[in-house]
């Protein structure tokens, strides 16, 4: 029997807006985008061909619409590894994503904290060959 973390809930507040910041931004792939009526779609983004990707979520109350871009309380909650940190930061860049700072080393890779649309904190991260 295996199991493996399909899908994580985002919070965002606009589909299309946070569509455009993971596929343009961040370079995931568009996997479903599903009109499920009342407004509501079931919409999918993924880094690559493998592992899990995000469920963008559109609040359906005041207390979910808080806390969209505090998923993480202040803390970075996302990993996303790559196994070309400078190209993929430069992209980044030059996409605008916001890094909150520079590239530095540590014992397990090379790493650089960024935000997402919301502010939702992520590393960036090449891990240690």
């Amino acid at each position: 029997m295996t199991l493996r973390l399909a899908l994580t809930a985002l919070l965002v507040r606009d589909y299309d807006e946070a569509i455009a910041f993971f596929v343009d931004g961040l370079g995931f792939t568009l996997t479903a985008d599903t009109d499920q009526g009342d407004g509501k779609r079931w919409v999918v983004v993924t880094p690559g061909a493998a592992g899990s990707g995000l469920l963008l979520a559109k609040p359906t109350d005041p207390p979910q619409v808080a806390r969209i871009g505090d998923a993480g309380a202040g803390r970075v909650m996302l990993f996303l590894e790559t196994d070309d940190f400078a190209g993929q930061h430069a992209r980044m860049l030059a996409a605008g994503v916001r890094f909150l700072e520079a590239p530095r080393r540590e014992p397990y890779g090379v790493v650089a904290v960024f935000e997402d649309l919301y502010g939702n904190r992520w590393d960036l991260i090449e891990p240690k060959a």
